[in-house]
């Protein structure tokens, strides 16, 4: 026991020790377990079809003239009749090249929405998929590229009239750097939930390189959304409709250039975490069944609860210490904590290796959840995006 504190203390710690060690593993391992025993026996199936509707594919921009050819060259590439086929690209007030590279491809059938003054993505998508030609938009982004059979392969699932939206699946390319390794990792593990949810009700949320909708069942979002892709397709899960993960409509994407880079984007993306939860709180009730368990344990739980929990437990640990079961769980805390310092220290010389890069990846995407909480609750969190510059 902890020499000199009381009963009382040392309860209140071990309680508040094993809630929080709980409330850390629950999210990343036992609800990977639960949704998997959940899959086995109970499916939700949906009608799929082989026709092929007429498609937009929406591309948002924003200074984007070093890649944005090489996507309209892509999305050209589609394997999709062309006679069915629009590709809408809308900028948010460029300030380089990108309007002037888009006019180069207007004979080949591209129409440009340029926005002169910038507002950000969920914006320019107000303002674009109201004017798409498609019955269903694919939304993607400038730096995503298209393997050729993903249209099809999103617009076959639109064959039930309960799916609203329809989720591909983003991969990162790994160059051999560390950060690319820790972005792959995830996304590896984000697809395999995904599967799961979307198997027994429905995805939650969906990926802005890659998704599509329905054009007529679009309406228009809060013009402050800063994660306008996860906003939109919960939406529908609370209007009772259906959204779905298709892990074969791959976009691909590079990885950051650094961690600081990919920690701007994660911090942003906990911020817009934080404020769609206060959004969609009616989501959590207990009419919303499934749903509710599953967006709370994927979702809620991950982004709101987890990176205060991590403090909390070491924190607990070290008041319980004196107690040799509790000293040998804390040496535990600190040898993963001293992992993930070394693992810091090798990402900067891209040296991966999985003991080390995998405890300091986990470490660093809950201190950007603790920055994503504080950029949102004192209001400082944009909803204009930065551009990340990929390697």
């Amino acid at each position: 026991m902890v020499p000199g504190w009381e009963t009382g203390w040392e309860t209140a710690w071990a309680i508040g020790f094993w809630v929080a060690l709980v409330g850390i593993a629950y999210p990343y391992v036992g609800y990977a377990a639960v949704i998997w025993l959940i899959a086995k026996f109970r499916q939700d199936p949906y009608l799929m079809s082989d026709h092929l509707p007429t498609v937009t594919v929406l591309v948002a921009a924003y200074n984007e003239e070093d890649v944005i050819a090489r996507k309209i060259l892509n999305s050209l590439a589609l394997d999709y009749p062309k006679d069915k086929l629009e590709i809408l690209v809308v900028t948010d007030g460029c300030t380089d090249e990108t309007d002037a590279v888009i006019r180069r491809y207007e004979d080949q059938g591209v129409r440009l929405l340029s926005r002169s003054q910038r507002q950000g993505k969920v914006n320019a998508l107000n303002a674009a998929i109201p004017l798409a030609q498609g019955e269903i938009v694919v939304c993607s982004d400038a730096n995503a590229f298209f393997d050729p059979q993903n249209l099809k392969l999103l617009v076959r699932h639109f064959g039930d009239p309960r799916v609203a939206l329809v989720a591909g699946e983003k991969r990162i390319r790994e160059d051999g750097k560390a950060v690319s390794a820790g972005e792959g990792l995830y996304w590896r593990y984000e697809s395999f939930l995904k599967r799961l949810d979307s198997s027994v009700s429905s995805a939650l949320g969906a990926t802005g390189e890659i998704f599509a909708i329905r054009r007529e069942r679009f309406e228009p979002l809060p013009p402050d959304a800063v994660i306008e892709d996860f906003v939109l397709s919960m939406r529908y899960v609370m209007q009772g409709m259906r959204v779905v993960y298709e892990p074969a409509a791959i976009s691909w994407e590079d990885a950051s250039p650094s961690f600081r880079e990919e920690f701007k984007r994660k911090v942003r993306i906990i911020a817009g975490g934080w404020q769609s939860v206060i959004w969609l709180r009616q989501l959590l009730s207990p009419r919303y069944g499934l749903v509710a368990f599953q967006y709370l344990s994927h979702r809620v739980l991950r982004w709101m609860v987890v990176p205060f929990l991590l403090p909390l437990a070491f924190l607990a640990n070290v008041m319980l210490a004196g107690d040799p079961f509790y000293a040998l769980l804390l040496a535990v805390q600190v040898l993963l904590y001293g992992a993930a310092v070394i693992g810091y220290h090798l990402q900067q010389r891209d040296i991966r290796w999985k003991p080390f890069y995998i405890p300091f990846y986990f470490v660093f995407l809950n201190v950007a959840a603790l920055m994503g909480a504080y950029r949102y609750l004192t209001g400082r969190q944009p909803v204009t995006w930065e551009k990340v510059q990929r390697a």
